[in-house]
């Protein structure tokens, strides 16, 4: 049976919808949990916490098919790197597809999040950016990059989804800024002014932390697991499909 990756167009929509989805999950949860529990943030956060835990399960088993589910571009970025090591993996094009794709979706989540909770789409004036938060980027996000490919790695990518999806769970409460973990994500929940959001005066040191955080994961990947560099194509999931598809 032949199989190749889906057409870039398919997996930069799944990628964008994907992206979208998790932002609209992030912030609506967000904005539901103010409004269910107004007087109790670690409440708030257990919400929040929860519904992001089971939606993004969710959407890398639906995304990750076509796409791999990256919905993060330091994770389309790892891949490319490691790519270029063993010649597969995404090309600097499709590369700059994922990127482009995840960031509009992820500011197209949180504008659907606002609309559906009929809450005005604005800046955030959510300041996060402390240096406890910007260690805790760079943990949250080492420790993603390590787990995602290290299950490729070791040729157990059929647990990304509830793996990643645990973490991430996990990482909303041991790390200090809650775990964004994700470039996108980032700017996506700057045009929330919620619970989730983001000011803008932060997401650059956010983005930052999260690409030291990444190359930290790529670095520990490298040294506990030398093979980890053939795996680019299996990353969050392999996907691939069957030609007459």
């Amino acid at each position: 049976m032949t199989t190749h990756s889906p057409g870039l167009w398919r997996r930069a929509l799944a990628e964008a919808l994907g992206t979208c989805l998790l932002v609209a999950i992030v912030v609506g949860s967000g904005i539901a949990a103010q409004r269910l529990s107004p007087n109790d943030v670690g409440l708030q956060l257990l919400q929040n916490s929860t519904a992001t835990v089971l939606g993004l399960t969710v959407l890398i088993l639906v995304f990750g098919p076509i796409s791999g589910a990256h919905f993060n571009p330091v994770v389309s970025l790892v891949d490319w790197i490691l790519g270029r090591r063993a010649s597969n993996g995404l090309a600097l094009k499709e590369v700059a597809t994922y990127v482009a794709s995840q960031t509009a979706g992820a500011i197209g989540g949180s504008v659907l999040a606002n609309a559906m909770f009929e809450v005005g789409t604005s800046i955030s004036t959510k300041d996060r950016a402390t240096p406890g938060h910007l260690l805790g980027e760079i943990v949250a996000t080492a420790g993603l990059i390590l787990l995602i490919f290290s299950l490729a790695a070791t040729k157990r990518g059929s647990l990304a989804a509830p793996a990643v999806g645990a973490y991430i769970g996990a990482a909303y409460w041991f790390t200090s800024s809650t775990s964004f973990a994700n470039p996108a994500v980032t700017v996506g929940r700057i045009f929330s002014d919620t619970f989730a959001g983001i000011a803008p005066d932060s997401a650059p040191a956010f983005v930052l932390a999260q690409v030291i955080g990444a190359a930290v994961g790529l670095g520990l990947l490298l040294m506990l697991f030398p093979a980890g560099s053939g795996i680019a194509e299996d990353v969050v999931v392999p996907h691939t499909v069957d030609e007459r598809a």
